[in-house]
């Protein structure tokens, strides 16, 4: 069988295939066989399209034999190539969220969005042409669904809190949540002394840590032996992370509640941020620089720091509400 650099071989008919996407190890999507049919979870971005097919190639499964693409979610980093791998796949329904099913039909809002956070030049140069999806390919989730790979059951729930569009996928198989951000991001880097270090990503616009912490605790409920993250790859060890989780969600909404009305908010919330996690890295024996945890969390300490400013302003309009509809 051939092999390849960027796939990783996790057991259970799971592959795990590095997208390529901002750096090495970084951002995964899955590839489940079972039985001679095929499943992928979530696709990185376009370029990240021959990476998906040569999953299959080693694998030895013919792209007519591939049932489902599911994306965890809409956000560009793990559904951005849906629409390019559905064209691979003459067989497959892309399965997602009903929040996320429009989007994935009609790209065009979703661009939109990600280009209001990053830029619309950053957006073309990152993540090439979202590609659409034919409505009729198109398989809205419920809460619930169990989708049937080959005698392989799937269970996809709903997971908010990162997203409102957001579901997670579980195999009962390998006993694993596939958690897209649900389950925070454990970069390979930050493997320490004490173990892998996992953070909460809150990034905008629709973070919620109220609903973001009964997801994880309803994933918790199955007692999983493993989380299969987007960013990156498989954890163990599930209840010391959820902790970890938890503690986390609580210290950054305590850092973001005094700053709701300063005038330098989010560069208060990007210092704090960065010092929240080169404290939490170092208590768990990490020996990485500052200077190297900084560069590593750039992205997600400037895309945490907006999504907590933006949790923010909708908490303060919804205090308001009350007495708007009052008059």
């Amino acid at each position: 069988m051939t092999t390849f650099p960027f796939l990783e071989t996790l057991g259970h008919g799971i592959t795990a295939i590095d997208t390529g996407f901002m750096r090495q190890r970084f951002d995964a999507a899955y590839l489940l066989v079972e039985g001679g049919r095929a499943a992928y979870i979530d696709s990185g971005i376009n370029d990240a399209l021959p990476r998906l097919l040569a999953a299959l190639d080693a694998e030895g499964v013919d792209r007519e034999a591939v049932d489902y693409v599911i994306v965890t979610h809409v956000h560009l980093d793990h559904a951005g190539a849906a629409g390019l791998l559905m064209q691979q796949l003459p067989n497959a329904r892309l399965v997602v969220h009903p929040r996320g099913a429009p989007h994935m039909i009609d790209p065009s809002a979703l661009v939109a969005g990600a280009s209001a956070v990053y830029g619309a030049e950053e957006v073309a140069r990152t993540y090439g042409t979202v590609q659409p999806v034919p409505a009729e390919r198109v398989l809205a989730s419920h809460d619930g669904m169990v989708l049937d790979l080959a005698g392989r059951p799937l269970l996809l729930i709903e997971t908010p809190g990162h997203a409102r569009h957001h579901h997670c996928i579980w195999d009962e198989r390998s006993r694993g949540w596939f958690t897209g951000d649900t389950f925070g991001l454990s970069y390979p880097e930050f493997r320490t002394p004490g173990g892998r270090y996992v953070l909460p990503t809150t990034t905008p616009v629709q973070f919620e840590p109220g609903p973001l912490k009964a997801s994880i605790a309803r994933m918790l409920e199955k007692r999983p032996d493993c989380m299969y993250l987007t960013h990156y790859s498989r954890i163990d060890e599930v209840d010391s992370f959820a902790e970890q989780l938890f503690e986390q969600i609580d210290a950054m909404v305590a850092l973001a509640r005094p700053l709701a009305t300063a005038d330098d908010r989010e560069l208060q919330l990007r210092r704090g941020l960065a010092q929240l996690y080169r404290k939490r890295l170092r208590a768990a024996g990490s020996e990485l620089s500052d200077a190297d945890i900084d560069e590593l969390l750039t992205v997600d300490v400037e895309l945490n720091a907006q999504g907590l400013a933006v949790w923010l302003d909708r908490e303060a309009r919804n205090a308001q509400a009350p007495a708007t509809g009052a008059r």
